[in-house]
């Protein structure tokens, strides 16, 4: 059986097969990573200041799917409806304006967990919480104000998601933007209540300032950048990073070209600790999440062509980087249910694979 998926993901990634599943990371050594395993919890958890019911609450979620029992997560994520417009994220299939239909491709594609928005999760709790996970994301960034606004605002209560049943709450903090401070001790007072009730938290960690992009080169999906905003975001006590999957590295070299002055690097960090490989460049990224600790699942992108092939592929540099899983939305939830249970499964098809190794 692990013949044939390898061979099927060796297929899907076409030309790029050797590159991602030959490489071997000569950066941060394997051996130095908490890797994600069926006795996770158990194995890493367990001395941490977490409760007994917040440990509960993390084994639930990694029980569930077609990956429970693996210590690796796939998560369908939809609060596009506020983060990007509901009918531009519904036009391709306007059935996920309902919650219910949602619900069900979470169930159907075989994830560990949906994660949506209040009302969303709301509108379904007492027919559904007992059949799957509900992750609620309780702040947003929506985009009626005029002229539009990058700043993520509650939009609930922990209270809220305790009561309908939720394993965990989710949150996004826009790390270098001008709210950043607020937007990060709001969620860390979310998050501790959050403990506090028994639910495990995920820290959706994005870089965002338009100052980041330097010479045509958006340095938000950097390495170091977004290595550091994971670092930040484990430090508030996020047990899951959500996190872009990096495309380049030297976002801080490129802030402090010439007169200009940001943050600290050392030149270990591009040299030792990476390379410009994918999956060194992930790498990095987990060894910021407290070397895999906190597991680092990388977020799926939007829809577009070779939708297949772009999940697959950023699934096989997840795992052999060291990470715990994908949460991907729109390239499931933005087609016919058939076709978003493959691209769900061909990413869970990774994790499941034992020849698709740690690098």
């Amino acid at each position: 059986m692990s013949d044939v998926l390898t061979a099927r993901t060796a297929d899907v990634l076409g030309e790029e097969a050797a590159y991602l599943l030959d490489h071997e990371c000569t950066t941060i050594p394997k051996e130095s990573l908490y890797l994600p395993g069926a006795d996770f919890v158990d194995r890493v958890w367990l001395g941490s200041d977490r409760k007994p019911r917040v440990l509960g609450s993390m084994q639930q979620l990694f029980n569930t799917g077609r990956l429970g029992g693996t210590g690796y997560l796939s998560i369908l994520p939809v609060d596009q409806g506020i983060e990007h417009g509901a009918g531009a994220s519904f036009a391709k299939n306007p059935a996920y304006f309902d919650p219910e239909k949602i619900v069900e491709l979470a169930i159907e594609g075989g994830c560990n967990a949906v994660a949506s928005t209040f009302g969303v999760l709301g509108a379904v709790a007492r027919k559904y919480t007992h059949r799957i996970p509900f992750i609620l994301k309780f702040n947003h960034n929506e985009l009626l104000t005029y002229p539009n606004t990058y700043d993520q605002i509650l939009f609930a209560q922990i209270e809220d998601a305790y009561e309908m049943g939720c394993v965990g709450v989710g949150a996004t903090v826009y790390f270098g933007s001008a709210d950043s401070n607020r937007q990060l001790q709001e969620v860390s007072e979310a998050f501790s209540v959050a403990h506090e009730l028994g639910m495990t938290t995920i820290l959706w960690c994005y870089v965002r300032n338009s100052a980041f992009n330097q010479n045509g080169v958006n340095h938000e999906s950097s390495a170091d950048l977004t290595g550091q905003a994971n670092h930040l975001g484990v430090t508030i006590e996020a047990d899951i990073i959500k996190q872009k999957q990096p495309e380049q590295n030297g976002g801080l070299k490129a802030m402090n070209m010439g007169a200009s002055s940001y943050g600290k690097l050392d030149d270990r960090m591009f040299t030792e600790l990476s390379s410009d490989h994918p999956i060194d460049l992930t790498r990095y990224q987990v060894a910021n999440c407290y070397m895999g600790r906190c597991g680092l699942i990388n977020s799926g992108g939007g829809s577009g062509q070779n939708d297949l092939q772009q999940a697959v592929r950023t699934a096989v540099i997840n795992k052999r980087a060291g990470g715990m899983g994908l949460i991907s939305g729109r390239k499931a939830f933005q087609k016919p249910l058939r076709e978003g249970v493959e691209i769900l499964n061909a990413i869970q098809d990774v994790y499941l694979d034992d020849d698709v190794t740690i690098a």
